[in-house]
């Protein structure tokens, strides 16, 4: 069986920026063994498995090691790739997910993902995780993530994070964002996720999720520009709707190719 790969830097028009995600297009689901082994193939931070029956796109997220249940850019980089080489002529893409419906809309040169909003709640953080990250913030959130809220971007770049030691968590912790305002942004980012074969994520889509909310509350502005301080990083539009955010990137391919099973 052949199948067609790209490889797609998503939140970013530049080659080399961004976050890579491989994108794998199936005319029927692949067992989930089989697409953890591609991913594993693939060693991305994200491999995303779009079936397409007709106008029906459904869509899968596996990192190197499990299935997640939303990935931000696995799914921008889906859309650019149906968007470029297969349906050029629309600007809208809907995608059944274990998240929901997931919409992707195309504006120009930019691409606009509809996602679920998850609103962070005030909580502890395991002393674990505040000894792994050694800069003691100035508040604790969670969501699916824990999100720690920093007074300066200089802070959130200063961070190094005690990787070993964060390894050894026993729970999942989802993923640990640190955030602040930024100098040229409404606001920063950086994302760690423990365990996982890339420790610092480049851009995290899912985790705008919970930071659209914050932001948009703590700024008292429903449109919000955002960047993620990885060492590749990415620029993003981002919009306040409520029970939904709108994440706003670019993306650009690198790769194109064939796979055999």
């Amino acid at each position: 069986m052949d199948l067609s790969l790209y490889q797609v830097d998503a939140f970013t028009d530049q080659l080399f920026a961004g976050n890579p995600a491989a994108v794998c297009l199936l005319e029927e689901w692949l067992p989930a063994e089989q697409m953890l082994q591609i991913a594993q193939e693939n060693n991305l931070a994200e491999t995303a498995f779009c079936l397409i029956q007709g106008d029906v796109f459904s869509i899968k997220w596996f990192t190197p090691e499990i299935e997640m249940d939303l990935c931000g850019h696995a799914t921008l980089a889906t859309a650019h790739v149906l968007f470029q080489y297969y349906y050029p002529k629309r600007d809208r893409l809907s995608f059944e997910s274990n998240s929901g419906e997931l919409i992707v809309k195309r504006q120009a040169d930019w691409y606009q993902l509809d996602f679920p909003s998850r609103d962070p709640q005030p909580a502890s953080l395991p002393a674990i995780i505040s000894q792994g990250i050694g800069a003691t913030p100035k508040e604790v959130l969670k969501a699916r993530d824990y999100v720690l809220v920093y007074d300066s971007q200089e802070e959130i770049e200063a961070i190094q994070p005690n990787i070993a030691l964060l390894n050894t968590i026993n729970i999942d912790p989802g993923g640990i964002v640190v955030t602040a305002p930024g100098h040229t942004v409404d606001f920063v980012s950086r994302f760690f996720t423990p365990q996982a074969s890339i420790f610092e994520d480049p851009v995290t889509g899912s985790a705008h999720c919970s930071l659209i909310p914050f932001w948009s509350k703590r700024l008292k502005k429903d449109q919000l520009t955002a960047e993620q301080l990885s060492s590749r990083k990415g620029v993003l539009r981002v919009e306040d709707r409520g029970e939904r955010v709108l994440i706003g990137g670019q993306a650009i391919t690198y790769m194109q190719a064939t796979i055999k099973i």
